[in-house]
């Protein structure tokens, strides 16, 4: 049963069919094969389970918040702000990306919707500085990952349904480690400046860097606004995701006027196009997980790999292990909605704080959006650039290191992500 499961996943992938196909019909296939007296249909209730969580309300709002801003001024903004601070240091421009990426990233909740929106506009200030275009898409990608750790996180509003842990609580355990990826990248930007001797920006005037902080003040705002009522729980996570929307229309469509109102029904059809999939995803990735739980594959995964009581560093390196590679491969969101099952009994019982494997889980998630062969934002950023493939992906290795060197510091030292809690 597991081998046809598996089989019929990576034949269809290989067709090149998108995700959603195999995942859907790979539990239907099994259940008509070696179930033969359960109805069909059961698998269809299955589906609708997976998504008729209340807290799914939140992706969708959080998706058309950040296409409002994508559309908006709020990415620029936000670029401007950050280069008048550091844009004139050494490696200013790359930090410049990885600070706006992870504050878009607070806003989006998305890696690809980071890629686009601050992608476009700081690949072209990158490539003006003197950096190759390799290296300017593999700052844009892997910092686009943070979108993935800070809050809102799609991936840990996913995470959070699957295992049944708090998602305000994960929204904050994500800030550190998101800080911490910032951080590594920003001292990697300046040294990569000096060993290449990539050349210094114009400085900002401080009459420049007021005026473009006054005009980033709005956008600045908003991870605020989320963060500090889910905090302090003022609102829930999925509250937070109506009032971003609201927030997000009062600032594009009021303040800014960035935009009319004739413009909000195709940022409306750009959001349910990209709901639809992931809420496809959730639905399959939920008939998928009561097949494999059925199965028994936790209980088999158990036995080889997380036998005897391990220790929580042992479960957290072997969790990692199988996220990260099955990131490279598949959809994120697919590889969360699969493997929490499989792995957040045997972390319960090595005594793992669910909040701090859900940052493990969201990750290495990240992590493997922009690993090759497969990772997720590879693609996207290869068709947002009209680069190829090897292009896109040549300059991202230092990253990876990077990212694996962080991993190792939040499962050595979990208060990285919990000392907010």
């Amino acid at each position: 049963m597991v081998t046809t499961l598996l089989l019929i996943m990576v034949v269809f992938l290989l067709l090149g069919f998108p995700m959603m196909i195999p995942l859907t019909l790979a539990p239907l296939v099994v259940v008509l094969i070696y179930f033969p007296n359960l109805e069909p249909f059961f698998m269809v209730q299955q589906m609708l389970e997976g998504i008729s969580n209340y807290a799914l309300l939140a992706v969708p709002l959080f998706i058309f918040a950040a296409d409002i801003m994508s559309m908006g001024r709020t990415s620029n903004r936000l670029l401007d702000f950050v280069g008048s601070f550091v844009g004139h240091l050494r490696g200013g421009y790359a930090i410049t990306t990885a600070a706006a990426c992870t504050l878009f990233g607070s806003i989006s909740g998305s890696t690809q919707g980071t890629v686009v929106a601050i992608g476009k506009p700081m690949r072209e200030r990158l490539l003006k500085v003197g950096y190759k275009d390799s290296t300017a898409i593999a700052f844009i990608i892997n910092s686009s990952d943070v979108a993935l750790l800070v809050p809102p996180s799609i991936g840990m509003i996913i995470y959070g349904i699957i295992s049944n842990t708090s998602i305000g609580d994960l929204f904050i355990a994500g800030i550190g480690p998101g800080v911490l990826i910032f951080l590594f990248f920003a001292v990697y930007a300046y040294i990569h400046a000096r060993l290449f001797n990539i050349p210094l920006a114009e400085k900002a005037t401080w009459s420049e860097r007021f005026r473009f902080t006054w005009k980033a003040i709005f956008p600045l705002m908003f991870p605020v606004i989320i963060i500090g009522g889910i905090y302090t729980g003022f609102f829930t996570p999925t509250e937070a995701a109506g009032i971003s929307v609201l927030y997000a229309l009062l600032l594009e469509l009021v303040i800014f006027r960035s935009f009319s109102l004739k413009k909000i029904p195709k940022i409306a059809l750009s959001t349910g196009l990209v709901t639809s999939a992931v809420f496809i995803l959730v639905a399959g990735g939920q008939a998928f997980a009561y097949i494999i739980q059925f199965a028994r594959i936790p209980q088999m995964i158990s036995e080889v790999f997380l036998s005897g009581n391990p220790g929580p560093i042992y479960v957290l390196i072997i969790v990692s292990i199988f996220f990260f590679i099955g990131c490279m491969f598949v959809d994120p969101i697919v590889v969360i909605l699969i493997l929490t099952p499989i792995f957040a009994p045997a972390a319960q019982q090595a005594g793992i704080d669910p909040v701090h494997l859900g940052v493990i889980v969201t990750f290495q998630a990240a992590l493997g959006s922009a690993t090759p062969p497969f990772g997720v934002d590879i693609f996207t950023a290869s068709a947002v650039f009209n680069r190829s493939y090897l292009d896109t992906i040549r300059g991202t290795p230092p990253f990876i290191v990077m990212m694996i060197i962080v991993c190792v510091l939040l499962i050595m030292f979990p208060q990285i992500s919990l000392f907010l809690l």
